[in-house]
């Protein structure tokens, strides 16, 4: 990172830029300066405006007791749109049970006005989605996640009429299962995959990265259980403070399946069998 760069960041007396992992969207530092260190994210050529989504997650989980990052700063630096947060300093592995309690705590947090969705939208560098405010829960995921991934694959050409066709099939089941739950919008994390949920030093989990809304809680478990990393301790956990309604898990594949089609059209055909199977799973 160009040191007048840094300069122009509202800290003083940087003595070391390290880049570290930020996942696939931003590009992330350790910066130490000779009091404490911070962890700078990087939208290269984006507005100040690209880290609104976040920044209103954070300040939301913070406001709801949740461990997570505190946002310090944001601006636009040379036409980069930055955030700076505190440095959280962790160590590779925590109790699981507390990090799914941790999670419960979270979509114990009721939306504010009764409605699904957030005041900014999701926005990815691939695809981004409306969060408007819904009494909807169909309306918030299904219209406007599923159908306009499924909408972006046909356009994009990973996929053609034998996978849109097996898509409507699944989506009746899906509208219908959904239509037959009492879906409750409470504050979600939005991207809950295990590079999202860090242990402390200390050894108390925390959450990183939100791409929050207010949504039914199952999408937010349902992402969990597409890659891994997510224990029995966690969900026995989550369960203690929040059992599951009955039917869930077939509910969780549909989230399963929107975490898949977002993958598949942000990185290409390496996820097209996955996604195929899952819809092949739901319409069985």
């Amino acid at each position: 990172m160009d040191g007048k760069w840094l300069s122009k960041l509202p800290i003083k007396k940087i003595v070391s830029c390290q880049r570290v992992g930020g996942g696939d969207v931003n590009q992330a530092y350790r910066l130490t300066t000779s009091s404490k260190d911070y962890f700078l994210l990087v939208q290269p050529q984006q507005p100040q405006s690209f880290y609104q989504g976040e920044i209103a997650g954070l300040r939301d989980f913070q406001q709801a007791g949740i461990l997570a990052p505190r946002v310090l700063a944001s601006g636009r630096i040379q036409g980069d749109a930055y955030l700076l947060l505190n440095f959280l300093a962790t160590q590779r592995t925590g109790n699981q049970f507390q990090l799914g309690e941790l999670v419960a705590k979270l979509h114990q947090t009721l939306s504010p006005n009764g409605k699904f969705g957030y005041d900014y939208p999701y926005v990815g560098t691939s695809i981004s989605f409306d969060n408007s405010w819904t009494a909807s829960w169909i309306e918030l995921f299904v219209q406007r996640r599923l159908d306009k991934l499924a909408w972006q694959l046909e356009h994009d050409r990973l996929w053609g009429n034998p996978e849109k066709q097996l898509y409507n099939v699944a989506r009746k089941i899906i509208m219908t299962t959904l239509e037959q739950h009492q879906s409750q919008p409470v504050l979600l994390h939005g991207d809950l995959w295990a590079g999202n949920f860090v242990f402390l030093t200390d050894g108390r989990p925390a959450l990183i990265d939100p791409a929050a809304l207010y949504g039914d809680r199952e999408f937010d478990l349902g992402v969990s259980t597409v890659f891994g990393g997510f224990t029995d301790e966690f969900y026995t956990g989550y369960q203690q403070v929040l059992p599951l309604n009955s039917g869930y898990h077939q509910r969780l594949d549909f989230y399963q399946l929107y975490y898949l089609m977002v993958h598949l059209n942000k990185f290409g055909s390496s996820y097209a069998a996955s996604v195929q199977r899952l819809l092949q799973k739901i319409c069985s």
